[in-house]
């Protein structure tokens, strides 16, 4: 990249294995990294889905082991759900936002705004005739803060991660990638008081910057059986401070919506 025709590459790795409860997710991508061919440098982000995160961390829930309380009994006749996998999502949730049949919004215990707190069967092992789900990582910054000191144990490289996860959005079809965790880079770039291109000062701008990120490798990711769960993404540089993802969840106060 020059700063006269600036770009940025994106490389899936290849050959991650299924996750485990307990397994060293650190090593494992740091064996595929190597694989590639691919050796971290300053300011690289290494992008890995919610999925393999919270199956490293055990984030499971079996569902013939849930109680549904009186609450979850009468969402799941509202919406058609089943009664134990809606108690799973109230668990995970401070507020239902919205329901309908099929579907639950809520604003998840970290603040998101998701279908289901993000509660997902898809691509989750299941142990026998039990069926279970996945939840998300219990803290996903932390958790990218882990994943980063590690790999820059055994690379040497200042290397951001961002931890990603498919949502929808209010007023558009299709799903995007969105950062819900992030570690060694700013989640959210403030350009407030900058000046654009006529010499005006920017009042309000402010940038998803790991948002941006997750969903350029959502491209490579994929949504189904693409088996591609981490991406690494070269060519960015910032010179602000690091912010998690927490940072992009907008404050009820400033929340226009509820």
């Amino acid at each position: 990249m020059t700063a006269d025709r600036p770009a940025i590459t994106l490389v899936a790795l290849p050959g991650i294995p299924a996750i485990r409860p307990g397994d060293d997710l650190a090593r494992i991508l740091g064996d595929a990294l190597e694989a590639a061919g691919l050796q971290p440098r300053r300011q690289d982000v290494l992008v890995v889905t919610h999925k393999i995160i919270s199956k490293a961390e055990g984030r499971y829930a079996s569902l013939a082991e849930i109680t549904p309380s009186p609450r979850a009994r009468e969402l799941a006749l509202a919406t058609g759900k089943d009664a134990a996998l809606v108690e799973v999502i109230l668990s995970e949730s401070r507020e239902v936002v919205r329901f309908r049949p099929g579907l639950i919004i809520t604003e998840h215990r970290l603040g998101m705004v998701l279908a289901n707190a993000g509660v997902d069967h898809s691509n989750v092992p299941q142990e026998g005739d039990q069926p279970r789900v996945l939840l998300l990582p219990k803290d996903p910054d932390a958790s990218s803060q882990a994943l980063r000191a590690a790999l820059q144990e055994r690379f040497g490289a200042d290397v951001a991660v961002v931890v990603s996860d498919s949502v929808g959005r209010a007023w558009r079809q299709g799903v995007v990638g969105l950062a819900i965790g992030a570690a060694g880079l700013p989640a959210l770039l403030d350009l407030r008081g900058r000046r654009d291109r006529e010499g005006r000062a920017l009042e309000v701008t402010q940038v998803g910057l790991a948002d941006e990120i997750a969903s350029a490798a959502q491209l490579l990711m994929g949504e189904a059986d693409e088996g591609r769960p981490a991406v690494l993404l070269r060519g960015l540089s910032w010179g602000d401070e690091p912010l998690p993802a927490r940072a992009l969840v907008r404050e009820r106060s400033a929340d226009l919506f509820r």
